[in-house]
């Protein structure tokens, strides 16, 4: 598993979704790390991780690689970033140890049950066609590099998203993470999920505090998503940012990094 890990003092581990990677967090990266410790993995399948094709992409084993990875460095207690499915992941984690974790920001993510997903990722997960889709012409993460922004990117920061996933035998984390989708009961990441869900209440029970800074132009995790996160969590810190897509780190940048940082800080 690759991982950056950059700056000196509390711990903040940033986790990202699919399909981007650590390079998601740059500019995260470079605000933090003069005041923190500011590790950023790349999920296996992911980024710069390896890609093995044989391999259970599971949710549970993508928390099991996070908590590999926090024992690996030794990262006592820490703070959690999380997007898209780092949210699932990282909360996984959390559930479980959460006398480490020290403060939550929430970015347009779940980590809870829904049976909402829009048509154009229902049918990447399709047999066949969805691989072919996702896989043969790169059909998930090149259209993200359009669809999760309100402002175009430039063209080197598409590229730059897109780089590690530039063939087929390179796009299975991504093929398989859209698979993990758990919609049914009969699916495999199910049951993980639901325990995720039921353990949720001890962030409150424990006053850890939250942030969620939400793009309010995802087309994927809409404002359902972040009304629940409202409603399981009153006591959070919102922020809902009318112009900015799921990549919202990219849609407002130079706005959500001090965001993060002066909530870090308190």
């Amino acid at each position: 598993m690759h991982y950056i890990d950059e700056g000196a003092g509390p711990v903040v581990l940033l986790l990202h979704g699919n399909p981007t990677w650590s390079y998601f967090y740059r500019h995260v990266i470079s605000h933090l790390s003069t005041s923190f410790r500011v590790v950023a993995p790349d999920h296996l399948g992911c980024g710069l991780s390896d890609k093995p094709v044989a391999y259970d992409y599971r949710l549970a084993n993508h928390i099991d690689n996070i908590s590999y990875l926090v024992d690996k460095l030794s990262l006592s207690r820490f703070s959690m970033v999380v997007h898209d499915w780092g949210g699932a992941i990282g909360l996984g984690y959390g559930v479980d140890h959460h006398a480490t974790i020290d403060k939550l920001v929430i970015l347009n993510t779940a980590a809870f049950r829904s049976t909402r997903i829009p048509f154009r990722i229902r049918i990447c997960r399709w047999p066949l066609i969805g691989e072919l889709i996702v896989r043969g012409c790169n059909g998930f993460a090149w259209p993200a590099t359009r669809m999760a922004v309100s402002t175009p990117l430039a063209k080197e920061v598409a590229a730059a998203y897109l780089a590690p996933y530039h063939s087929w035998r390179n796009r299975i984390g991504v093929y398989r993470f859209v698979r993990d989708i758990p919609l049914t009961e009969r699916h495999p990441s199910y049951q993980t999920l639901a325990a995720i869900e039921s353990k949720l209440p001890i962030f409150a029970d424990h006053h850890t505090p939250m942030l969620i800074i939400w793009g309010g132009r995802d087309f994927c995790f809409n404002d359902y998503f972040f009304q629940q996160w409202r409603t399981r969590f009153p006591a959070a810190q919102a922020h809902y940012l009318d112009h900015a897509g799921h990549y919202l780190l990219e849609d407002a940048h130079g706005f959500v990094e001090p965001m993060i940082k002066s909530f870090l800080q308190l």
